[in-house]
């Protein structure tokens, strides 16, 4: 494990109140640890690296012909929407590496440490930013070779990757719950195809207009968080009206955190 700096000597119990800048600068070092780790064991990031690719050649050319005539056509709408898909999906495996601290006793170790009790969460949410970096330059990157290109100017395209992250650092704190909530890290991935799978698949990442589905499902696609992410995605990078969907997701977002973190921190102090 990498070496800690702390601003106190080590002692069993963490300070009465640590400040906000404190607790984020604890978080940040931990954030640093984790990042570290993918440095010495690259192989980890393997299947944020093939993720994107495979999904985007299997949903271009299994449903490009039959959605949109061509392609290419539907390469501009598809890409977007797989933004929202892969945010999604990189979160699974922060609930796996988190329970695999956990059973290592590693958390316990952070406890003997004079650090804000949120910082291990924090740092993991955090150094795991580098798995939503690989995924979207993979993406990017493989859509560009096959012929996508973005429509609207750069300064929207930075604000679509944006919102894509702040709503991927909210849907991580989901993945640390499951993750603090699993028996086991064998577990953690099944639990979180559970919810991920709903969201990502009933929404509007692979048929931008959802009136052609049942009632019940465009209802459901409507108030999906995932829908309004992709959108706005969709809106940002290729143009189109934004519409109210980009107040959706940072409104999903901020309501995902404000459920979730409290209850990782009262199942962090349970477990650890």
């Amino acid at each position: 494990m990498t070496a800690m700096t702390v601003d106190a000597p080590v002692s069993s119990e963490p300070p009465a109140r640590i400040s906000p800048s404190r607790t984020l600068r604890h978080g940040l070092t931990l954030a640093w640890r984790n990042i570290s780790q993918l440095k010495h064991s690259p192989e980890k990031l393997l299947d944020t690296t093939l993720m994107p690719i495979v999904f985007l050649l299997l949903f271009l050319y299994v449903f490009g012909g039959a959605l949109a005539g061509d392609t290419h056509a539907y390469l501009q709408q598809l890409l977007p929407g797989l933004v929202a898909q892969m945010a999604m999906f990189a979160t699974m495996g922060l609930g796996t590496a988190l329970n695999e601290d956990i059973h290592k006793g590693v958390f316990d170790r952070f406890r003997s440490l004079p650090i804000a009790r949120s910082a291990p969460l924090i740092g993991s949410v955090l150094g795991d930013t580098v798995r939503f970096l690989t995924v979207m330059v993979v993406l990017v990157g493989f859509g560009s070779i096959l012929g996508f290109r973005f429509h609207t100017d750069p300064l929207s395209v930075l604000g679509a990757f944006a919102l894509a992250y702040v709503f991927y650092l909210a849907v991580c704190w989901i993945s640390v719950l499951v993750g603090l909530v699993a028996p086991s890290p064998e577990t953690v991935q099944g639990l979180a195809f559970i919810w991920v799978m709903p969201l990502t698949f009933g929404s509007s990442i692979l048929v931008p207009n959802t009136s052609t589905m049942p009632g019940w499902l465009e209802a459901w696609t409507k108030v999906n968080p995932v829908t309004h992410l992709a959108d706005s995605v969709r809106a940002l990078t290729v143009g189109g009206p934004v519409g109210d969907h980009v107040w959706y997701t940072l409104a999903w977002a901020a309501g995902i955190v404000v459920v979730t973190f409290p209850l990782a921190m009262r199942m962090y102090s349970r477990r650890t």
